[in-house]
């Protein structure tokens, strides 16, 4: 029965052999995003031997209790996806759906935080290329911190909001009974997605909002 609800496509031999592929492949993409945040972070690490007092300044002009609070939120987050996969394994549909639910809310929440951060921060002058007004002897390293700032969190935000995209297709299909204990390997993998983008945030985190604050 379930074997006829779910189709394994003529590529693939038998279930099992669908689910590794899918996986596999999911890790791969998984590794090349590492690789591009690696790239991102590595720069960080350069141009911070290079101005080590103007990031530390730099890092203070940030808001350390939204930054924290956006951890939080991402991390509850996190639990909420891999709840809502437990439950889909254990057969509790609604439960996991409103789980899904959770997560999407609270990783909008993140993006309107971070949106709240932006304007802030344009206030302050904080936006090379944009509206920097920053002087003194430590403007030119500030103005390379927010410039790696802005691409490192920008194009997390953006993974956050795909993730926000996929949990709730990922609601709807659970809702309209797409998964059950035997086959819900679609919402696994968007749980590892989402897994890494909270990963990726543990990292940014400190870089950018405790580096001045070390001392």
């Amino acid at each position: 029965m379930n074997a006829h609800a779910h189709p394994v496509p003529e590529q693939f031999d038998d279930p099992v052999q669908q689910r590794e592929a899918a996986t596999l492949g999911m890790w791969a993409f998984l590794a090349t995003e590492i690789l591009f945040f690696g790239v991102l972070f590595a720069g960080y690490t350069y141009c911070r031997v290079l101005f080590p007092q103007a990031f530390a300044a730099a890092s203070r002009h940030t808001d350390m209790l939204l930054g924290t609070i956006e951890t939080a939120v991402l991390l509850t987050s996190s639990c909420a996806v891999a709840l809502s996969v437990r439950e889909v394994q254990l057969g509790g549909r609604r439960m996991a759906v409103a789980l899904l639910g959770l997560a999407a809310l609270l990783g909008t929440s993140f993006l309107v935080m971070h949106g709240f951060e932006y304007y802030a921060e344009y206030g302050e002058g904080l936006i090379p290329g944009i509206h920097y007004t920053q002087q003194g002897i430590y403007a030119r390293g500030i103005e390379v911190f927010y410039c790696l700032y802005y691409f490192i969190t920008g194009f997390h935000s953006i993974h956050v909001a795909v993730g926000v995209a996929l949990m709730l297709a990922m609601a709807w299909r659970t809702w309209h009974r797409a998964f059950d204990p035997d086959y819900h390997t679609p919402l696994e993998l968007t749980a590892l997605y989402w897994h890494l983008v909270d990963i990726v945030w543990i990292f940014v985190y400190p870089v950018i909002y405790l580096v001045g604050r070390a001392g």
